[in-house]
């Protein structure tokens, strides 16, 4: 059944945290995550990250789903020749700046400050460290999830899941609830892209604001773990051949790729 699997659709989140962006195609390079996948981040008080040696620090140290839920209610848009990001409000622009300049990461600081004020912890400082991605997790990959697992977990709560709750970057289509984590340690196959999966995705509340409305309606690792045994909601992927892909491609396991 896996071999009729296909991507149904690719999304980047290029300032941690903020709305997804989706993609008809992108190019993948070997040991890297998407092109501007978590670029940026919102740090939340003082972190101690270094641009010019950056290294990862948990998603605690930044403005961020699991805790900051008024966040899902902004509407972004980051382009990559201008470096702009556009944030909007309730329908209406309330900041546009230049990521890569010091005057326009203070004019997304200083929404911030205001936006996000009960949650901070400090002064909020916009990061950027070259290549560096604010992943979940240390290594650079591309996460993937599965739709008939989101679908598995409609059936269990009864309620309509989002799959953008998952904030990953390629939805599948075509493969059996669950059987995605059978793929740990193996080798993806899309077009001349390879993929060596290397882990399950471990859900935190995150999860449980909802993309659309911002509401924190759900309990889904409450549920999961209830229902399942288990919180993990999709796998973690790295590129170890490049290559484009794009929505609609074929996803065949394949031999595994020499890293």
């Amino acid at each position: 059944m896996r071999n009729s699997a296909r991507i149904q659709s690719i999304y980047r989140y290029p300032v941690k945290g903020l709305s997804p962006e989706q993609l008809p195609s992108v190019s993948l390079s070997k040991g890297k995550p998407l092109p501007n996948d978590r670029r940026y981040a919102v740090e939340n008080g003082p972190s101690g990250f270094d641009p010019a040696d950056p290294k990862y620090f948990p998603k605690t140290f930044f403005l961020m789903l699991m805790r900051d839920e008024r966040l899902a209610a902004l509407r972004t848009h980051f382009d990559d020749a201008t470096h702009a990001l556009t944030i909007r409000y309730d329908g209406t622009e309330v900041v546009r700046a230049d990521l890569e300049t010091a005057a326009g990461r203070a004019t997304v600081e200083s929404f911030f400050k205001d936006y996000c004020a009960k949650e901070l912890k400090g002064p909020p400082r916009v990061l950027v460290g070259g290549d560096h991605s604010f992943s979940d997790v240390a290594k650079k990959v591309v996460s993937i999830i599965n739709l008939a697992s989101v679908a598995a977990l409609e059936d269990l709560t009864g309620q309509p899941v989002d799959p953008l709750r998952f904030r990953g970057n390629l939805y599948v289509a075509g493969w059996p609830a669950w059987s995605e984590f059978d793929l740990v340690g193996k080798t993806l196959a899309i077009g001349e892209v390879r993929l060596n999966v290397t882990k399950r995705i471990q859900r935190c509340a995150a999860i449980n604001v909802d993309p659309v409305t911002a509401a924190r309606d759900l309990n889904l690792p409450h549920t999961m773990m209830r229902g399942l045994g288990h919180m993990d909601c999709g796998i973690y992927a790295e590129v170890v051949a490049d290559g484009r892909i794009a929505a609609g491609d074929a996803i065949l396991e394949a031999e595994p790729a020499l890293i």
